[in-house]
């Protein structure tokens, strides 16, 4: 009883702090990844591409990167959450650019949770705000990886990959997992999931749609804005394979910004 009455006075003192030594982290590591950026070779690099290229690159990244964003409004709605459109875009946005470059664990649940508690909503809400919001990334990734993998899977040169049979068996497989999401939400009879005692309100058929066309969106734009990069060097298809494939090996391996993770899956 006297650690958990020490632990309440110490709470409003620990708030206070807490917020800067998050600051303090996240400056740290943006100072530790720029310190291992090759300045001078990233410089060259982008002063040998043409500018049309380098804004038309630009242009698509800030539309996949709004659209991701857009995601929590999704959430919103079916959370009825006590928040407006414009605010939500803004907080997820900002989380968005954090997970990106610091992981879920700090842009996509921590950073989201600071702020929109401060706005008012509860804990709850945003666990399942942000739920709602993976869900919507991998449908989508699920659909592009899997329509991907049947239809033209990607050479892959590592020794014991998998061939192309084995690569349309999971591409097979992955369209299932959409598909059964989508028969969950149109035919499962429930308005909200139940597990442990924590609920999540289902999405509705139509809802279910637009999370899949919004995800599928989010990752054909980024590899877009990639392939462009490249200036045709590869094709679309191949990229795009590259880039899901890389997203789920990111996510797996929790590497800061997916440093390296995308040039070893191309390599």
């Amino acid at each position: 009883m006297s650690s958990g009455r020490a632990l309440k006075r110490l709470w409003p003192h620990a708030r206070r702090w807490l917020p800067w030594l998050l600051a303090a982290a996240v400056l740290y590591l943006v100072a530790q990844q720029a310190r291992e950026v090759e300045w001078a070779r990233v410089w060259a690099s982008l002063r040998e591409l043409p500018l049309r290229v380098v804004f038309a690159s630009l242009a698509l990244a800030l539309c996949a990167h709004t659209l991701f964003s857009a995601y929590d409004l999704i959430g919103r709605r079916l959370v009825r959450a006590r928040i407006t459109r414009g605010r939500t875009l803004a907080v997820a946005a900002i989380a968005y650019a954090f997970n990106l470059n610091f992981g879920a664990l700090i842009g996509g649940v921590g950073m989201r949770l600071r702020l929109y508690t401060r706005a008012g909503l509860s804990a709850g809400t945003v666990g399942q705000m942000v739920t709602h919001s993976f869900i919507a990334n991998w449908l989508g990734w699920c659909w592009v990886l899997g329509t991907v993998l049947v239809c033209s899977p990607p050479p892959l040169r590592v020794d014991g990959a998998p061939g192309a049979g084995a690569l349309r068996a999971l591409g097979a497989v992955l369209l299932l997992v959409a598909v059964g999401y989508h028969a969950l939400c149109a035919f499962g009879g429930r308005k909200a999931l139940r597990w442990r005692g924590h609920t999540l309100p289902l999405a509705g058929a139509r809802v279910a749609l637009v999370q899949a066309a919004m995800g599928a969106a989010v990752w054909m734009l980024m590899a877009l804005s990639l392939w462009n990069l490249l200036q045709g060097r590869a094709p679309y298809p191949l990229v795009l394979g590259a880039l899901l494939l890389a997203g789920v090996a990111g996510a797996l391996t929790h590497v800061p910004s997916g440093l390296g993770v995308l040039e070893s899956v191309v390599a």
